[in-house]
């Protein structure tokens, strides 16, 4: 197996750095050991007028009621030596083009082609290994912009704020003041664009203010100092993208499997990276020829897609759809989620659904009220555009413009 990466590691990457309970199992299942890295549980949400929600983050049937914090310098080189000491081969360069049709046949990459049978795309948001397999429809996506810098600062707790930059005219999206394994704080701010990425520039312009916002809410003990800011794209809720075709299989952020209510992607990266693998084994061994028929391995990993995200995404991805236009709304939402009697009692349901932790969460507090908004979400949304789109996008192997069509019922 060749693992194929632009750059050598360690390396930086923008994150809020949190690995949440579901990857933090995974991890552990598969073996992966991670330095440098520290627990972190309940969350803590901070209103527009300053109210603040704790979050419970309590253990699951199938999870651990914890997440971790490092720095992606360090994890993502730690995952990148595992699959190198599991037997993968590291090249460095970048995926230009996918030959071949109805399965890949090569893979050019700068300037000289590798013979592949099925292609992984975990390239990111941008992913060219997206494009270059027709699997994207950039304009549909729904998008999302991300900014983050390092602090020396104590954290006690993880905290999502949200934050109306004018009066009751709430950012399209949330700041965060994380803590790292390191003692200081990961601090940004994530702005959705939905189809247009122009606004992506409103993440690095209101990040500064954002600051201050933390300094007077007594968040943050000094004023901010100059400090490297780094920033990248999100591409969230699946929409626009098709996560398997033409022998290519897409994972995390390059699939779209990034949570449009809050942003968690690397959980969804690590597990859907571990789908696609096992689709392609199981194609392979299907087929008892080590090889595996053209499309076996797409169809498994759609149907695994299909069964683990779409019940979640079909909802909160028509959610975001319908909420980012109307910053009035999203601030009254907030005000309203944080009034002392209301965050309290709806604090256990919204950790479970906000997280997407309602599968294998067992009989936890909230458990229950998150199961009943799962079924009124689906009922109210199933007509939705993004929903629909989604469903038919995840039943087929059809090209960007078949899906359209079918989702709009044309087909």
């Amino acid at each position: 197996m060749a693992l194929v990466d632009k750059a050598g590691f360690p390396r930086d990457k923008a994150c809020g750095d949190l690995i949440g309970p579901r990857g933090v199992q995974l991890l552990s299942d598969l073996g992966v050991a991670l330095p440098a890295s520290a627990r972190v549980g309940d969350m803590v949400v901070v209103g527009p007028t300053g109210r603040r929600v704790r979050l419970p983050c309590a253990p699951g049937i199938t999870y651990p009621g914890y997440g971790l914090s490092v720095r992606r310098t360090t994890f993502d080189a730690a995952v990148h030596d595992a699959a190198v000491a599991a037997g993968a081969v590291a090249i460095t360069g970048r995926a230009a083009a996918i030959n071949g049709d109805g399965g890949v046949e090569g893979v050019a990459v700068d300037g000289r082609e590798l013979r592949a049978h099925t292609v992984i795309g975990a390239d990111g948001a941008t992913s060219a290994v997206a494009d270059a397999a027709g699997l994207v429809d950039r304009r549909r996506a729904l998008w999302g912009f991300a900014v983050r810098t390092y602090l020396d600062e104590h954290v006690a707790l993880p905290v999502i704020a949200f934050w109306e930059p004018e009066p009751r005219t709430a950012l399209p999206g949330y700041g965060w003041l994380f803590p790292t394994a390191d003692g200081g704080a990961n601090v940004g701010i994530g702005v959705g664009t939905l189809g247009d990425r122009a606004k992506g520039r409103d993440a690095v312009r209101l990040l500064p203010a954002f600051l201050d916002h933390l300094r007077h809410l007594g968040l943050l003990a000094r004023p901010p100092q100059d400090a490297p800011v780094l920033g990248g794209w999100l591409k969230m809720g699946i929409v626009g993208t098709s996560p398997a075709g033409r022998g290519v299989l897409l994972v995390g952020d390059a699939a779209g499997l990034v949570n449009p209510l809050q942003g968690e992607g690397i959980s969804q990266a690590l597990r859907s990276g571990w789908a696609a693998a096992r689709a392609v084994l199981d194609a392979h061994a299907k087929n008892g020829d080590g090889v595996g028929k053209k499309g076996d391995a797409a169809a498994r990993y759609r149907a695994w897609v299909r069964a683990e995200h779409l019940p979640y995404h079909g909802i909160t991805a028509a959610v975001q759809s319908r909420l980012l236009p109307h910053p009035r709304a999203i601030s009254a939402l907030g005000r309203a989620l944080t009034l002392p009697l209301v965050g309290r009692a709806v604090a256990p349901a919204w950790a479970v659904f906000w997280n997407e932790l309602l599968d294998g969460a067992g009989h936890t507090p909230g458990v229950r009220t998150a199961a009943l908004v799962t079924r009124a979400g689906r009922a109210a949304t199933a007509r939705a555009d993004a929903t629909s789109w989604l469903d038919h996008a995840l039943c087929a192997s059809s090209s960007l413009d078949e899906v359209d069509e079918a989702a709009r019922g044309v087909t």
